[in-house]
């Protein structure tokens, strides 16, 4: 399996940003919340934090976004159906949302 980073933002005001919490929220119910090997934040009131240097080296202008990195290789996913049809594709199927 390929090492899965999530990346969600924190804006100026200290929130989660909305799609940001709708997502970790589909990921959570769609049973992918596993297959993710670490969560960065990319927290707005601070530059330098992993999430912004991230976002910043792969060109990513929003969150959240996916980094897939497999064999060498990193793929970026700024949107979650992508994300979700790319790990359909490596056998791993989602569970209802109503479970």
């Amino acid at each position: 399996m390929p090492h899965i980073t999530f990346v969600k933002k924190i804006l100026a005001n200290g929130e989660m940003c909305k799609k940001c919490h709708e997502v970790s929220e589909r990921l959570a119910s769609e049973g992918l919340i596993e297959h993710v090997n670490h969560i960065a934040i990319a927290d707005e009131r601070d530059a330098d934090s992993e999430g912004m240097r991230l976002a910043a080296k792969h060109e990513v202008e929003r969150a959240p976004f996916f980094l897939v990195e497999e064999n060498g290789e990193i793929t970026v996913f700024d949107i979650y159906f992508k994300f979700k049809k790319y790990m359909a594709n490596q056998g791993v199927a989602t569970q209802s949302a109503d479970l």
